[in-house]
């Protein structure tokens, strides 16, 4: 299995809940703190199948 790039929706949609993730966890923002740990979990997960499977 040879690994692709993921497509520019997955990768920015990515993107922006791992960066959320991160920020929320050096500041205090109400939503995106709480749950810190799941946003940047999807925004792993999401990069990881981008590239594991073609066409995603």
């Amino acid at each position: 299995m040879k690994p692709s790039s993921p497509k520019t929706m997955i990768w920015l949609i990515a993107m922006i809940s791992g960066i959320a993730g991160i920020a929320g966890h050096f500041a205090n923002i109400p939503f995106v703190s709480v749950y810190n740990y799941w946003l940047l979990l999807i925004g792993f997960v999401l990069l990881a199948l981008g590239t594991t499977f073609k066409g995603m």
